[in-house]
């Protein structure tokens, strides 16, 4: 008699980073720090918040079209057109979703079959090796190597073959930051269009970009479009994690099965937050760069404290996370050094073995993730340095 789950739910476990937020809630119910699970604790834009309430109050309250509202897609198609040049027809390539992690795995599923490859470059994202899984494809990992995560490029060209369906790519990337320079791109583009690979282009912190650095879309290089699945959402850029709206950008045949796949799984977003993001999509471009400024200004604040607490910082290029090398502090573990500080200091982050396919690969790092008030910053600065005051003989050997 076979067991009573799927043999597919033994592949992965439950999220490590919602995890870490859970036990904050526990210990440090009151004055804990959550710098693991990457949302602001500052408010969304007031305008955008408005903008939902009226929808509400205005009766936005039933099934919008599965696919995303009229005004919500022709926003993305504008919007996609201004920042990245490129002719979206948003009838027939955007698929609206409830996340950017629905809109992954509604895309995985409508392009994979079982037996297929699909390409991962780690450490990645902890939601990506899962919905490999639960599309019955076999995750092929490729690293990044530390300080600047890049790759090696006969590596990559290698793990490319007849088999391989899709790569996912992320950039700027969670956990590292990292930024993909036009070069990588291009080369990834050449090896997609050689053996006719898909792909999944997670874009969602495009707008977090530092040191002069300029996000490229895969989907903008030659060979690409009709190849490139675009995954994005209002989380990261409008700080609204909990609305949970996200985005695909497809060609239509792509878009097609995707959409199949999505209305099966979850019908469609919330309408009222779809009628809010059409608003959000016509921001003026001041408002990303405020966006990039105000983050930039963080990743400079929060590295400053980690490096004076010893848990020496990767500066990251992109997005709103550092990875930490913590291997000389004398810990056993990520998860050892991840729980005695969620414990005894109160501050949560997530272990780097739960961004790798191997744990040991990310025994000695830590993110941290810094999408807070400076208020919040200023306050986890002396919690970090009670780090010196901690025995090492707290953790184990």
């Amino acid at each position: 008699m076979t067991g009573r789950v799927a043999d597919r739910t033994n592949g992965f476990t439950e999220s490590v980073i919602r995890e870490m937020t859970r036990l904050l809630a526990v210990h440090h119910p009151d004055d804990g720090v959550n710098l693991a699970q990457g949302f602001p604790d500052f408010s969304a834009p007031q305008e955008l918040k408005d903008a939902a309430a009226a929808a509400i109050q205005g009766d936005v309250n039933q099934y919008a079209i599965t696919w995303g509202a009229k005004d919500f897609r022709d926003g993305i198609a504008a919007k996609t057109k201004r920042w990245l040049g490129l002719d979206i027809d948003p009838e027939l390539e955007i698929t609206v979703c409830c996340g950017a992690t629905e809109a992954m795995i509604s895309s995985m599923l409508a392009i994979v079959n079982p037996g297929d490859e699909v390409i991962i470059l780690e450490p990645f994202y902890e939601n990506y090796g899962p919905d490999c899984i639960l599309s019955g494809a076999t995750p092929k990992f490729v690293s990044l190597r530390a300080p600047d995560w890049s790759f090696d490029w006969d590596e990559l060209a290698s793990a490319f073959g007849d088999r391989t369906r899709a790569i996912v790519l992320n950039t700027p990337n969670n956990p590292t930051g990292k930024v993909f320079s036009r070069d990588e791109l291009e080369f990834i583009a050449t090896l997609c269009v050689r053996w006719n690979a898909i792909a999944l282009a997670d874009e969602i912190y495009e707008h977090m970009v530092y040191d002069g650095l300029q996000h490229v879309s895969i989907a903008t290089l030659p060979g690409m479009r009709e190849r490139t699945v675009l995954i994005n959402g209002l989380s990261k850029t409008f700080s609204v994690t909990g609305w949970r709206v996200g985005y695909a950008i497809a060609p239509a045949d792509l878009t097609s099965a995707i959409r199949k796949v999505h209305d099966f799984l979850t019908v469609g977003a919330a309408a009222p937050l779809q009628a809010a993001g059409a608003l959000a999509m016509s921001f003026p471009d001041s408002y990303y760069h405020k966006l990039c400024a105000a983050y930039e200004e963080r990743r400079d604040f929060i590295i400053d404290a980690l490096q004076k607490a010893g848990l020496r910082p990767i500066a990251p290029r992109g997005a709103y996370y550092t990875m930490c090398d913590i291997s000389g502090l004398g810990f056993a573990s990520d998860v050892d050094f991840a729980r005695l500080l969620v414990e005894d200091v109160g501050v949560a982050v997530v272990p780097g073995s739960s961004f790798y396919s191997k744990p040991e690969f990310g025994r000695g790092q830590v993110r941290i993730a810094f999408p807070k008030r400076m208020e919040t910053l200023r306050r986890v600065v002396p919690k970090l340095m009670a780090l010196n005051d901690l025995s090492v003989s707290r953790s184990p050997a």
